[in-house]
């Protein structure tokens, strides 16, 4: 669905690293990248220590079938709709909001769905 949106997708262990990369080889490769942004179902990467002015984390909180959708919602909403606004911010993602820690904030930041 994403590649039918013109929306750039790259998938860990087939377009892009390896196979079976642990969390945080996750990060140390995000590094390497162009600003890059990474949107995961996995709960355990919401968390303020992972935070990095090279990339952005978007943890999905919503079920395997909606990811796309919510994906394409998100990268819409005039909050987080350019890289620049994204980077340096671990991002949680759900049906009822957007929550979010910034790279220098101490406590979380919410935003509504428009």
């Amino acid at each position: 669905m994403l590649e039918a949106w013109r929306i750039p997708a790259r998938q860990i262990g087939f377009d892009w690293s390896k196979k079976g990369l642990q969390d945080d080889e996750i990060v140390v490769e995000l590094r390497r990248l162009n600003k890059a942004t990474l949107f995961t179902r996995d709960v355990g990467f919401y968390r303020p220590g992972v935070r990095h002015l090279a990339y952005c984390v978007v943890v999905m909180k919503v079920g395997q079938s909606e990811v796309a959708q919510f994906i394409r919602r998100f990268l819409k909403h005039p909050d987080f709709n350019s890289r620049v606004k994204r980077m340096g911010r671990i991002i949680r993602v759900s049906p009822a909001a957007i929550v979010s820690w910034k790279i220098r904030d101490q406590r979380e930041n919410r935003t509504e769905w428009k």
